[in-house]
């Protein structure tokens, strides 16, 4: 019998069914483009908004930096304008940041800053860029106040502005690539790093060099602005290397069964022994941070749009994510891994259930194009919302409702253009999608993705290569695991008996030659848990 449940298990995997229908919390989402006349794209921004109209601060004005250190982040991609949109009117207005003092004007011409709108009130934190008071590329040391409304009225009128914007400089502020939310009467500065110099992949001691330092932690603090002056006061900072060492990723409000608030960071980059991007997940509340068992996320690494809902009926918590970057994306029905880590376009949600348990789901809908990263949603103001603004799923009535935007971000040509980019292979995304969220129960809306939730952890490395393929898995109880390697077309290879595996982290190396062969699909087996993956040779 179990030999028989093992063999329709690999021909389902070749068929292209290797996930199974979501059962709880399903949705579905319908974008509709918008066009405004003028609207030029912007990625890596910061933004508010005030009776429907979007103020965006920052960002880049071009597409996926490029590799040499001469041209990477150079200050032509720098967003100097102060952009006003109204996405009913299908209007747009820009004044130049120009006017603003010097310290001021910089930190908001920079992309990757930290931000969070608190009432009429946008604070911007760090961010980076090139300044010319130093003469150098940094990270800004400053957390900049906006008054949101008054600012959007001098966009538009062609006023004064200076006035409705306050800083002040702090070391641990010095942050891009981060995220900056509220819990109750504290922000949390999650993740991020410290970058000064330009940017050189060949490493900091070559060419030009560079410093750059990961925070590792959770640093946390009070504000104080009565509207003339700020104030921060920095509390004890919650310091992890191995687990908050993330950066250009995404981190959502989160409600737990209980109805209390938390953040949870998604994914990110870069993992501490391999520039590859984590699988797991941290969740974060006032008492601490604890790291999800049992749980990868596969789809969405780096930072894109994404969308969180809760279902107090229900009791389960929901994440969208749209488009942007992973290391995995599905191809017919197989999960795929690539370790150039590509632009995609998939759409997928994670949902936490009351009872802790967290799995990934595809949807069957995708982003127009490999758009994502680097974009934002922007919530329709009429949308109920908790405190922490997650939305209200269950006040959500109607079928369909149109929930809110999405803007901006990169747009590629091709999945994997790092190593090619001149400049012209990608750029800053003018596009505007009109969101709608489908409350549909159908069993084909979106998929569940069995190895979310198997714990096993699967990561197959070098890759590429062609022989002595190693893997890295996680065992949760005793169990007796086999690794079976096929071609992409299904025949069987090589098969190892791994034994009685004891529970923890544990290496396999498959000594072996594949140069025949350009993709292969392995199989892990521990007891009755299973991870497939298909992995490209390149």
């Amino acid at each position: 019998m179990k030999e028989l449940k093992y063999l329709l298990f690999v021909i389902l995997i070749f068929t292209g069914q290797i996930f199974i229908a979501a059962q709880n919390g399903q949705t579905d989402v319908l974008l509709e483009p918008i066009e405004i006349s003028g609207l030029g794209g912007v990625q890596s921004y910061a933004f508010g908004q005030h009776e429907g109209k979007w103020l965006i601060i920052g960002g880049r004005l071009d597409g996926l930096h490029r590799r040499q250190p001469f041209a990477s982040f150079d200050v032509a991609g720098h967003n100097t304008d102060i952009i006003v949109i109204d996405p009913v009117q299908k209007k747009q207005w820009r004044k130049s940041n120009s006017v603003l003092p010097a310290s001021i004007r910089e930190q908001l011409s920079a992309t990757n800053p930290e931000f969070h709108q608190e009432g009429d009130r946008l604070y911007i934190i760090g961010g980076y860029g090139f300044s010319a008071t130093l003469n150098d590329h940094t990270t800004y040391a400053s957390l900049c106040a906006v008054d949101v409304s008054q600012v959007i009225d001098a966009v538009i009128n062609n006023k004064d502005m200076v006035s409705f914007f306050r800083q002040i400089q702090h070391e641990k502020l010095a942050v891009t690539g981060g995220y900056l939310h509220k819990l109750y009467e504290t922000y949390y500065l999650v993740g991020g790093q410290k970058f000064i110099g330009r940017y050189n992949p060949m490493g900091p001691d070559f060419g030009p060099g560079f410093f750059q330092e990961y925070t590792n932690a959770i640093r946390k603090f009070t504000l104080t602005d009565d509207g003339v002056n700020l104030g921060v006061t920095f509390s004890d900072e919650v310091y992890d290397a191995e687990n908050l060492h993330r950066r250009d990723y995404n981190v959502a409000q989160h409600i737990k069964p209980d109805g209390t608030f938390g953040l949870t960071a998604f994914s990110g980059v870069f993992q501490k022994d391999v520039n590859l991007p984590f699988l797991n997940c941290v969740h974060i509340d006032s008492s601490g941070y604890s790291v999800q068992p049992d749980f990868n996320q596969y789809y969405n690494h780096y930072h894109c749009a994404h969308i969180p809902l809760y279902s107090s009926s229900s009791q389960q918590m929901h994440t969208l994510f749209f488009g942007g970057i992973a290391q995995y994306y599905d191809d017919n029905g197989v999960l795929t891994r690539d370790d150039e880590v590509p632009f995609v376009n998939t759409i997928a949600r994670v949902t936490r259930s009351k009872e802790g348990d967290m799995t990934e789901h595809k949807l069957k809908s995708v982003m127009p194009g490999l758009l994502g990263s680097g974009s934002e949603f922007i919530i329709h103001e009429q949308i109920p919302v908790y405190e922490n603004g997650v939305i209200k799923f269950d006040e959500l009535i109607a079928d369909t409702t149109h929930i809110g935007y999405i803007y901006g971000g990169i747009n590629s040509s091709a999945p994997n253009i790092f190593f090619t980019n001149t400049g012209s292979q990608s750029n800053a995304s003018n596009r505007i999608f009109k969101v709608f969220l489908v409350k549909n129960q159908s069993s084909d809306t979106d998929d569940l993705n069995l190895q979310s939730q198997n714990g096993l952890g699967m990561l197959v490395f070098p890759n590429p290569t062609f022989d002595n393929i190693q893997i890295k898995y996680d065992i949760q109880i005793p169990s007796e695991v086999s690794l079976t390697i096929y071609s992409i077309n299904g025949i069987k290879i090589k098969e190892y008996f791994l034994g009685n595996v004891m529970p923890g982290t544990h290496q396999f190396q498959a000594n072996e030659r594949f140069e025949n062969h350009h993709q292969l699909v392995l199989n892990l087996r521990a007891g009755d848990k299973i991870s497939v993956q298909k992995i490209l040779l390149k």
